[in-house]
């Protein structure tokens, strides 16, 4: 079974974190309603829109989605 985007994204999560999508995977760590369960890029990038004030700009959502793909095949 493929992993949810979330559990792929906080493989960049980092202490010290050097780019966006380290920063967005520890801001969506410490985001307790984010949905963790989901592997729709819809659901999510709508979640992020009305709840995502801490990520950068939606470009890094879309990013780490593709690499999410890539990573899932």
């Amino acid at each position: 079974m493929a992993k949810t985007f979330y559990h792929f994204l906080m493989k960049y999560r980092h202490p010290s974190p050097k780019d966006c999508i380290s920063r967005f995977a520890n801001e969506a760590y410490l985001d307790h309603s984010f949905p963790k369960t989901s592997s729709d890029y819809h659901e999510i990038s709508t979640y992020l829109e009305l709840n995502g004030s801490y990520i950068e700009s939606m470009t890094v959502f879309d990013e780490a989605w593709e690499l999410y793909l890539i990573a899932e095949g």
